[in-house]
């Protein structure tokens, strides 16, 4: 199977388009999901999953003609990918193992559609953890304000690498020079209901504020802190009896199955940014 991705702005025989190309190409479509935020003037973006014969020698040539036909007849942006061709990340922990632990489980489970291409912790704390899913771990120590010489040491392990990055409750805050050199997406799970409690603490906050419902955010990181775009969001109803260590142990359940969720739509190319929100076709 490949993947499609076209958004851009919007206007008609869009859809027709792309169906042709694939056409021209004995291409079956298997799935199609698009979205115009407004049919007049406004933006459109369709995700379309196809199956082709000699997928691996005939998508070069369907990329190419996709490109051609969306980009100069309709100024739209293309993008074409092998689906068989799992995207390879790594996660990024420090001493809190539940998400870390559970994508790692998924991965041996294939739930998850991806290369987990190595573990990156600021603690040594879950080595043997990781390793015994034979995943590479490496410890770089990121303590004090200045972080220079960590982030040098993931742009060395990550350059080339890797397709995009997890933060698995990676609690440190990773610089904007940091972010614009790595050049691939990253990934962060925060413990809260954004745009609600951002920073840390978000339990106590929580619990101070006497809240009925606790929840969790997966978005990608940008130089503002917990404000990038948001991938996906749940929660958990909780009452004025759960302790502060109640409410992170349900909050924890919550995270993990956010977190996963959003690594799998990232992995199979289901969400497109838009500014700062996301188009998800889950």
């Amino acid at each position: 199977m490949a993947c499609s991705i076209v958004h851009g702005p919007d206007r008609t025989g869009i859809v027709a388009a792309v169906a042709s190309v694939l056409s021209a190409h004995d291409a079956n479509i298997v799935s199609l999901d698009q979205y115009s935020d407004d049919p007049h003037g406004g933006r459109f973006y369709q995700r379309t999953v196809f199956s082709l014969d000699n997928l691996k020698v005939a998508l070069p040539r369907v990329q190419e003609d996709l490109q051609e036909r969306l980009v100069l007849g309709y100024d739209l942006q293309c993008t074409v990918r092998d689906l068989s061709v799992p995207k390879r990340v790594a996660i990024f922990a420090s001493k809190s193992e539940h998400c870390l632990l559970d994508l790692l489980w998924r991965h041996r489970r294939g739930e998850l559609p991806v290369t987990v291409s190595m573990v990156i912790s600021n603690h040594p704390d879950l080595a043997e953890d990781v390793r015994s899913f034979g995943i590479p771990f490496f410890h770089v120590p990121s303590a004090g304000p200045d972080k220079s010489a960590a982030e040098a040491e993931h742009l060395r392990l990550l350059r080339g690498n890797v397709d995009f990055v997890v933060l698995a409750r990676y609690m440190q805050i990773l610089s904007g020079g940091f972010i614009d050199q790595v050049g691939v997406p990253i990934i962060n799970i925060h413990h809260s209901f954004l745009p609600a409690f951002i920073g840390a603490g978000p339990y106590a906050k929580a619990k101070e504020r006497g809240v009925k419902l606790i929840g969790a955010t997966a978005h990608y990181v940008t130089e503002d802190l917990d404000e990038g775009p948001i991938i996906e969001q749940d929660v958990v109803r909780v009452t004025h009896a759960d302790t502060t260590a109640d409410l992170q142990r349900r909050g924890a359940d919550v995270e993990r199955a956010v977190l996963s969720r959003a690594v799998a739509w990232h992995s199979e190319d289901r969400v497109i940014r838009a500014g700062n929100q996301t188009i998800v076709f889950a």
